[in-house]
C-alpha cells in the first residue's frame, strides 16, 4: 500500500474517510504542510481541507514542488478544489463539483467554500456559500421557493461573513422580504433534505486516492 496522506478537517468525518480508505489523515492543510508530506515520502497526497485566513494557506510552489518529486497530488472540495483549478495545468488532479466550478470560473472567491469550524472536532459552525447556492438551486427546482425568494435568500447569504453564515441566521435576517410560508418550507427543507455538497466531493476524492492507491 502507497503512503497516502490526506489532508481532511470540516467537509468529511475522518471516521467516514477510513470506511473508504485506510490513510495518513491530518488536520486542514496550511503553508509548509504539503512540502512536509512530500518531503516526508508520501506518495499520494489528497488536500481536501485546508486553512484560509487563520494562517497562511497552501503555497503553490509545495504543490508544484510535490507534483515534481512524483507525488500525485488530488485536490477537491475546499482548498483542495481551489489550488486543482490553479494547478491541474500543471498535473494536480481536480475531483468533483466544486471543482469544476472553479475550473471554469463559475465560482472566483476563497469566500465560496469557507466556513468557520471547531479547531479540535473539526465540525462545521457555519455554512459555506457553495452548499448555500446549492441548496437554494435544489430547493427552487422543487418548487419549495420561487425565484424572488431564492435569490433574496442568496443576496443575504452573501452579504454575511463567512463565520456568520447560518440558514438559521440567513432565514431570519430575510423576514419581511419573503413569505413566511416559503420562509417555513425552506427551513423545512434545510432540516430534512439538505444536500452538502462539499462533503459530496470528499467522498469522490477519497475514492479517487483509493483508486490511484490501487494502481500503484
Amino acid at each position: 500500500m502507497p503512503n497516502v496522506v490526506v489532508f481532511l478537517g470540516p467537509s468529511l468525518p475522518e471516521a467516514e474517510a477510513r470506511e473508504i480508505l485506510d490513510a495518513d489523515y491530518r488536520p486542514p492543510a496550511k503553508r509548509g504542510d504539503l512540502f512536509k508530506a512530500a518531503k516526508d515520502g508520501a506518495e499520494i497526497i489528497c488536500l481536501i481541507d485546508g486553512v484560509f485566513f487563520q494562517e497562511c494557506s497552501v503555497a503553490h510552489k509545495e504543490v508544484l514542488y510535490a507534483l515534481d518529486s512524483g507525488v500525485k497530488v488530488i485536490g477537491a472540495s475546499s482548498m483542495g478544489a481551489l489550488r486543482a483549478s490553479e494547478l491541474d495545468v500543471y498535473g494536480m488532479e481536480g475531483v468533483g463539483e466544486i471543482y469544476e466550478a472553479y475550473k471554469h470560473k463559475e465560482l472566483v472567491s476563497d469566500d465560496e467554500v469557507a466556513l468557520m469550524f471547531d479547531p479540535y472536532t473539526f465540525e462545521p459552525l457555519s455554512e459555506p456559500l457553495i452548499n448555500i447556492r446549492h441548496n437554494l438551486k435544489i430547493a427552487l427546482k422543487e418548487g419549495v421557493l420561487d425565484e424572488e425568494s431564492s435569490l433574496a435568500l442568496l443576496q443575504e447569504a452573501m452579504s454575511l461573513y463567512f463565520p456568520e453564515r447560518t440558514y438559521d441566521r440567513i432565514i431570519n435576517a430575510c423576514k419581511g422580504q419573503v413569505s413566511e410560508d416559503l420562509l417555513e418550507r425552506f427551513k423545512s427543507f434545510i432540516d430534512t433534505e439538505r444536500s452538502d455538497l462539499k462533503k459530496e466531493d470528499a467522498i469522490r476524492a477519497i475514492r479517487r486516492a483509493r483508486e490511484l492507491a490501487d494502481e500503484t
